[in-house]
């Protein structure tokens, strides 16, 4: 039996059993690979594609095929750029693997004065000359990037930027869901300022040629058919897919109805709120009517929706506030708020690419969101802000004087997605008992009221308009005739970001962004800190100490008196006490620089300690094991 059990023994571990095994290794790794099967274990599921993903996939109804153009010579091609190549071919397999066959994938290498290179012109992806070494080479250019076609329509990414690794998924996808819609859609922007520009604004202020439509409204003119939209309206027109609302004073009860109305039929809504705007109030032309100026809510349908908007706050923080010119004079103003770092949700696709945003005198979103509806906050204050009074700040009244931070975070920014509930439950506002040609209307109107949303919508609230006002967001220069615009912080890319991703497929905003979870070594962290904290009281007692001394010297040596022969003459007690503390001080940063060498020693031998449990822990611990188990048999041998 025992001879039986053991007669492969000596051709397993001989040099063709080795070699067997390893033929089989090299089957599974490729079987494996054929069939694409992964198993992603990070615990964002980074290497997974999203669900809004999936979902636009499975509305393709054609064909898709996406041409990938990659420069494949080793002497062009950066390592770092053909790394990432690599990953761009790999999650696009995930795309073709995801669709079922309905997106097919073709990889060209545009190399100089071939076909592929006419391709990719022809595709709209270019070429990319790249620095190195300090020197600009023009002879090969650098092709990484890829065109999206369906039927006759095409979509190109004309270069894979690495920077935007993180937000790579969602600009293929968007890419795949602009081809495979075949409707244009419009936009409707609404708005209590003149975005639309205006003939003459102000002529008894002297104002003769009037004002261009803002850049933010010809930048959407660029890419969409904008639609203005009165105030007054008592109906949104059906063929309006977005509207944008740019500060928007005065809403009647019918026009609330009216928005109210179009984001349960599935509208979706940008609204730019603001309690205080600097737009408004510059063209005011005196005291009376800047006291008029409104802030901009949308009132009932905020409260439908679980929040807040206080017209008559404004927020400050000391953190995120901004330096403006007063008198002259440069000065800290926290009601202007320039967001930056953590005030900018950058897991969410439109905002991940923001840096800085300057959001003048703001409000803020209170509340929570009602049931069925889901928040995401995009930008927030920090802890360090309070609500000022709108008044006060209108007026230049010093608001530190009244500054009582409320330990809360303020949300700036939000976006609500889910199934919407109408904020007149009882239909249409009442009409005019006298016009019965205008109650008949509003009778009618009731009878078709929708009460929530069929399916999910999605509203953006902005609390600041002033934030797309030119002064704001671009710098517009006049060169030789020409005018060029440059934009100035990060307002312009967000405002054009919020209103593209609404334009696109709902599920495009399921669409996460790839950005990798920070997962800081707390541990180590905290014994670092343990360390230094040990040694942070006497280095700043020592540091003291040669501050207190080196002072006294200079004290001593301004006291001394001149001789006839123009020398500078002390005291013998003076000289002797000048002596002893260039001693001391000599003494203090003797004993300075050896308190940090045995800092940087303390943190040196934790770093070692911890390599040499990452080098020799893993190996030690899988060596006992295989110990324990070689005695565990060994014992059970020798009991049979």
């Amino acid at each position: 039996m025992t001879t039986n059990k053991n007669k492969w023994a000596p051709w397993l571990y001989s040099g063709a059993g080795v070699a067997g095994v390893f033929v089989i290794l090299l089957a599974v790794n490729a079987i494996s690979s054929a069939a694409k099967v992964r198993v992603d274990l990070t615990e964002e599921k980074l290497y997974t594609l999203s669900d809004g993903t999936r979902k636009v996939l499975a509305k393709i109804d054609s064909p898709v095929k996406i041409n990938f153009y990659c420069t494949q010579s080793d002497n062009d091609m950066p390592v770092f750029l053909k790394n990432y190549a690599k990953r761009v071919e790999d999650l696009l397999g995930e795309y073709r693997q995801a669709s079922g066959g309905k997106i097919t994938i073709q990889k060209f290498d545009p190399k100089p004065d071939t076909a592929a290179e006419d391709s990719a012109r022809l595709d709209g992806v270019e070429g990319r000359s790249l620095n190195q070494g300090g020197l600009i080479s023009l002879e090969n250019n650098i092709y990484l990037g890829l065109a999206v076609t369906c039927v006759e329509t095409k979509e190109a990414i004309p270069f894979l930027d690495p920077s935007r690794e993180k937000l790579l998924e969602y600009d293929i996808t968007r890419a795949i869901s602009k081809v495979i819609t075949d409707t244009r859609k419009e936009i409707g922007v609404m708005s209590g300022l003149p975005v639309f520009g205006q003939s003459n604004p102000n002529p008894m202020m002297g104002g003769g040629g009037g004002a261009p439509p803002w850049f933010f409204i010809q930048e959407l003119k660029r890419d969409f058919d904008v639609r203005e939209v009165a105030t007054s309206v008592d109906k949104i027109d059906d063929d309006l897919d977005v509207l944008v609302l740019i500060h928007p004073t005065n809403l009647g009860d019918k026009t609330l109805y009216a928005l109210d109305q179009f984001v349960l039929r599935g509208g979706k809504l940008v609204a730019f709120l603001d309690p205080l705007s600097i737009a408004d109030s510059r063209s005011a032309m005196n005291m009376q009517m800047m006291m008029q100026r409104q802030g901009s809510t949308l009132g009932p349908l905020l409260k439908a929706w679980g929040l807040d908007f206080d017209i008559n706050k404004v927020l400050a923080d000391r953190v995120y506030l901004s330096q403006i010119s007063r008198g002259n004079q440069p000065v800290d103003e926290p009601t202007w708020l320039t967001l930056q770092g953590d005030a900018i949700n950058t897991s969410d696709i439109v905002t991940a690419d923001i840096d800085r945003l300057l959001m003048p005198t703001a409000g803020a979103f209170t509340g929570t969101a009602a049931e069925g509806l889901t928040e995401t906050v995009l930008l927030k204050s920090s802890e360090n802000s309070d609500l000022m009074d709108r008044t006060m700040v209108q007026f230049g009244a010093n608001v530190n004087n009244d500054f009582k931070p409320s330990g809360k975070e303020y949300a700036l920014a939000v976006r609500l997605t889910g199934k919407f509930k109408t904020a007149f439950p009882d239909g249409a506002p009442k009409a005019d008992a006298a016009d019965p040609a205008e109650k008949e209307a509003t009778d009618e109107a009731k009878a078709d009221s929708l009460k929530e949303s069929a399916t999910d919508g999605v509203v953006v609230l902005i609390g600041d308009s002033d934030m797309v006002f030119d002064q704001f967001c671009v710098r517009i220069q006049n060169f030789f005739g020409q005018q060029l615009v440059s934009p100035i912080f990060g307002n312009l890319a967000f405002a054009q970001n919020v209103v593209e991703q609404v334009m696109g497929d709902n599920d495009l905003i399921a669409v996460r962004s790839r950005a990798v979870k920070s997962r800081p070594f707390t541990v180590v962290r905290d014994m670092q800190a343990a360390a230094e904290e040990r040694y942070t009281a006497q280095i700043q007692q020592l540091q003291q100490d040669v501050r207190d001394a080196e002072k006294r010297i200079t004290d001593l040596s301004s006291a001394a008196k001149k001789d006839a022969d123009q020398r500078f003459i002390l005291p013998p007690e003076a000289e002797q006490e000048i002596k002893n503390l260039n001693a001391k001080v000599a003494d203090a940063n003797k004993q300075l620089r050896e308190v940090r060498r045995n800092l940087r020693k303390d943190v040196d031998s934790l770093e070692t300690r911890l390599k040499w449990i990452n080098i020799a822990g893993m190996p030690l611990v899988v060596t006992f094991v295989g110990l324990g188990l070689a005695l565990v048999k060994r014992k059970k041998t020798a009991a049979k």
